[in-house]
């Protein structure tokens, strides 16, 4: 083998050679005859679990271009499931899983960029813009948020590099809180099958004050004002009565600080633990965030783009969910 060049054409030393390699410790001895193998624990009676399943995100090629993640200590996002354990409550995010962008603000501008995208793209996009952010070596801002998610979506919706920029900036003023109000394929359907569980459900969303009104002029979900209104709303088309909606502009803390899954926990009188589902699209804030809280992160990931998918669940929706999660007979 040639000799290692230095920068100014010198030999490099030999590298020392590396020790050898300890001996493996002999085998682990037989179990003693009679002792029964471990097992694992079965919840308790009478409550609600998770069926197990891999936890292993099925990836396109997609998310490969933005290449390795840089979203952080991948240990943050491992919450240690044990996906037998009852489930006391499920809270959920609203943009993402309930609601996108509105397709009317994004698709003139597609268009005249001669492009036209169906929904489905444009709810992947946002998935692809997301992905993005999680891989950002720093957090996003409050000023460069918009701007740096519409790069990403347009990007994942064709337009040319050349045009991003300018697109982007041309739809960052009109991308406000009541920009999202397209409701998510499936998502009214599957938030009623959580619902019908029987579990405290709620939603905790950064937003900018207006998640509860959009979510319910959208006619996905509701906080009732009193017993009665819950079947009345319900044939109006306010969609599924929930526990609380958590809007972090409202309550003065955003995920993935813990403070603001306590307030939506506080107002539904459940405490916090690993009993407690939050069901997010993001892992910077809604994985990190669940898990800084104490509760059990579900990574709402339709299309495998995870770039960390280690140690914490993943669902393409909110009806697999539901179907995941069983009622364990009372004796």
């Amino acid at each position: 083998m040639a000799d290692v060049l230095n920068g100014i054409g010198e030999a490099l030393p030999a590298r020392p050679a590396r020790p050898a390699r300890p001996a493996r410790p002999a085998a682990r001895p037989a179990r003693p005859p009679g002792r029964p193998a471990p097992r694992h624990r079965d919840p308790a009676h009478g409550g609600i679990a998770i069926r197990p399943r891999d936890t292993v995100s099925h990836h396109t090629g997609d998310h490969l271009r933005y290449g390795r993640p840089g979203c952080g200590d991948r240990a943050s996002y491992s919450a240690g499931v044990t996906s037998t354990a009852p489930v006391s409550a499920i809270l959920l995010d609203a943009g993402g899983v309930l609601l996108f962008p509105e397709p009317e603000l994004t698709l003139p501008l597609l268009r005249a960029a001669g492009l036209s995208p169906d929904l489905v793209t444009l709810e992947r996009a946002h998935y692809q813009a997301m992905l993005g952010q999680d891989l950002a070596a720093t957090p996003p801002t409050p000023d460069t948020w918009r701007h740096d998610y519409l790069l990403s979506y347009l990007t994942a919706c064709g337009v040319a590099e050349a045009q991003r920029s300018a697109l982007a900036a041309e739809l960052v003023p009109a991308f406000t809180g009541t920009s999202w109000a397209h409701v998510g394929t499936g998502t009214v359907d599957g938030l009623r099958a959580l619902a019908a569980l029987g579990l405290p459900l709620g939603i905790v969303s950064n937003s900018d004050g207006t998640v509860q009104a959009q979510l319910r002029q959208a006619g996905v979900c509701y906080v009732p004002d009193a017993p009665r209104e819950t079947a009345e709303s319900a044939s109006d088309g306010a969609g599924v009565p929930v526990g609380v909606i958590v809007d972090s502009a409202v309550v003065g803390v955003a995920k993935p600080d813990p403070a603001i899954f306590r307030i939506a926990l506080d107002a539904l009188g459940v405490p916090a633990s690993n009993t407690v589902l939050y069901v997010g699209d993001s892992l910077r804030y809604d994985v990190a965030g669940a898990i800084a809280a104490g509760l059990r992160p579900v990574h709402f990931d339709p299309y495998g783009y995870c770039p960390a998918p280690e140690g914490h669940r993943h669902v393409s929706s909110l009806a697999a969910l539901a179907a995941e999660i069983e009622v364990q007979p009372e004796v």
